[in-house]
């Protein structure tokens, strides 16, 4: 989603960090200077609210990998070197030598184009070139804005509506039911505005979301990693889990149940215009760290009844296939 704006932009500065820093410091400094530059900490600042907008931008862009490539290259060729006009030991000339020529610049002096800004494009230049009049510019599209958010984990699975501040001003909107962590949301009309009548440009808005210490989102799905004993998988037993809505569920683990098995509890996930997911809960067996005397020995006693099981005799006749 290539801006004009670009040209003018040093994201990087913005942020505070080098172009070869890595995703994770830019994502620290992102969080570092939207939590400082928030405009809920400093009320009535407005150019503390400007700088938080211009933050979320930069890190729209540069958290991005397709967005930050085609950022690095405007960048490189906006400030770039440029081709001269019939200077001394030019080789073959470019787009700009041309023009150059045309415009009687043989003299050796740099032939330079602006995108963006108040009148004068490029258009206004052929304009002059070929008659004036005869290109005539229609509507057109405002630049599409882009910003980042980052929101809860029970937010993001919820489809909460959220408010930010961008370049156009305060904008809300309501998140997708399960939206993905580095999801790109597009809102329409929320960019910047047209030309000549046309239609303002979209916001592009790409979601972070936080970590959830118990849930994770698989569509409509919620899954949960729940620990259960060592007896309670082999013989079997009914527990409760919790759901996101705070309330618990019984579970029934079978009997002999293997650590890594995935029970689904219907009905338990995610609701949207498109349905209601389920909870997916996978077993995971806890090993105890100490016994006591009574339990070493009861355990020895199990052991000695389970000498003629070897449970890795599939595992070498595997492995010399």
């Amino acid at each position: 989603m290539a801006s004009q704006d670009w040209f003018n932009k040093d994201f990087y500065a913005t942020l505070g960090v080098s172009k070869e820093s890595g995703q994770d410091d830019i994502k620290k400094a992102y969080r570092r200077l939207a939590r400082d530059l928030h405009p809920d900490r400093n009320p009535g600042d407005a150019a503390a609210e400007q700088r938080f907008k211009d933050v979320g931008e930069a890190y729209a862009v540069l958290s991005d990998a397709e967005d930050r490539k085609q950022y690095d290259a405007i960048r490189a060729m906006g400030g770039g070197a440029r081709f001269q006009a019939g200077g001394p030991g030019a080789g073959a000339g470019g787009f700009e030598d041309i023009l150059g020529g045309m415009f009687g610049g043989a003299g050796g002096g740099n032939v330079r184009f602006q995108t963006g800004g108040g009148g004068g494009g490029f258009e206004d230049i052929l304009s002059g070139m070929f008659g004036g009049g005869g290109f005539q510019r229609g509507p057109q599209k405002g630049n599409d804005l882009a910003a980042a958010v980052e929101v809860a984990f029970r937010q993001a699975a919820e489809g909460a509506t959220v408010a930010l501040s961008t370049a156009n001003g305060r904008v809300s909107t309501r998140l997708p039911v399960g939206v993905k962590d580095g999801q790109k949301i597009r809102v329409p009309g929320k960019g910047r505005p047209g030309t000549n009548g046309g239609p303002a440009g979209d916001l592009i808005l790409t979601v972070h979301v936080q970590r959830h210490p118990v849930f994770t989102a698989d569509g409509l799905n919620l899954r949960a990693r729940v620990p259960v004993r060592f007896d309670e998988a082999v013989l079997g037993a009914q527990i409760e889990v919790p759901t996101l809505s705070g309330d618990r569920v019984k579970v029934k683990v079978p009997g002999g149940t293997q650590s890594g098995t995935t029970l689904r509890v219907k009905g338990k996930g995610l609701t949207s215009r498109k349905g209601t997911g389920d909870l997916l809960v996978t077993i995971e067996i806890v090993v105890p760290h100490k016994l006591s005397r009574e339990s070493k020995k009861a355990l020895e006693a199990l052991v000695d009844t389970l000498r003629d099981e070897d449970p890795r005799a599939g595992l070498f006749k595997d492995s010399a296939k």
